[in-house]
């Protein structure tokens, strides 16, 4: 067992943090674009806007679910069993990931190409374990699992996207008042978003929050609770807002006809 405060290993934790830094602000400069650039393309958002709600959005996440990840990362893909008396080079292994994803985030950063950070991390997680161990040093199931997962990701993205365009276009934007049914429709998008990321995060959530301790009809009720508070805060303070900045804009009322 290494111990970390010995001058042997304590360089490496400390440019190691630098280099965690770094990548979280190639992470930060190229995945909150990606999220963010179709908010802004259609104006919803601007700039300063995005970054701020980003800013946010992104610690939070890394605090609330970032834990997973980081399990996955730390000893899902990996067979750590096989560094036992070898943490010196585990930990160097580990180290030369962190600063090749952080060339490669920001190098693909500065190239404007979106690409992913989870793609560079296990990619050079993988390069180190084949240099020092082989094939017998990583976990194939897990890093089939992740891999899958990229495909499956972008057709299940597809689908649901799709289907939600649909719903949209058939119950709003084909309406005789568009406006006012994506006015009513608000509260409901609303409520069913903050219930899934209610939900994701306290369901067998992060145990140094205590979430996991949590059983499921108490995720339910508290995902429930939450979601319904949103969508009335959203019927009395948002929608209000947004009608009167239409009729400004418009300079036409708008009224709450479910006419079709």
């Amino acid at each position: 067992m290494i111990d970390p405060y010995s001058e042997e290993v304590l360089w490496i934790v400390i440019i190691g943090f630098i280099m965690a830094f770094v990548l979280a602000f190639g992470l930060g400069a190229n995945d909150v674009a990606n999220s963010f650039g179709t908010s802004v393309g259609s104006k919803v958002l601007t700039v300063k806007q995005a970054c701020c709600l980003a800013t946010v959005c992104e610690i939070a996440g890394s605090i609330l679910l970032g834990y997973k990840v980081s399990d996955t990362m730390r000893k899902g893909i990996l067979q750590v069993n096989v560094y036992d008396d070898a943490e010196y080079e585990l930990l160097l292994g580990m180290f030369a990931a962190l600063i090749g994803s952080s060339v490669m985030l920001l190098g693909a950063t500065f190239l404007k190409l979106p690409v992913s950070a989870t793609h560079s991390i296990v990619g050079a997680t993988i390069g180190f374990s084949l240099v020092c161990r082989g094939d017998k040093g990583i976990n194939w199931k897990v890093l089939g699992m992740i891999v899958g997962s990229w495909f499956v990701s972008p057709l299940l993205s597809g689908v649901i996207s799709v289907s939600l365009y649909l719903v949209i276009r058939r119950l709003i934007l084909n309406a005789s008042d568009p406006i006012a049914r994506g006015l009513l429709s608000l509260p409901i998008f609303y409520g069913i978003t903050i219930f899934i990321n209610v939900f994701t995060i306290v369901h067998e959530g992060s145990s140094l929050l205590y979430f996991n301790r949590i059983p499921l009809w108490g995720v339910l009720v508290l995902s429930f609770g939450i979601g319904a508070l949103t969508m009335v805060a959203v019927w009395f303070f948002l929608v209000p807002f947004m009608r009167k900045k239409i009729e400004g804009k418009f300079g036409q009322p708008v009224s709450f006809s479910i006419a079709r």
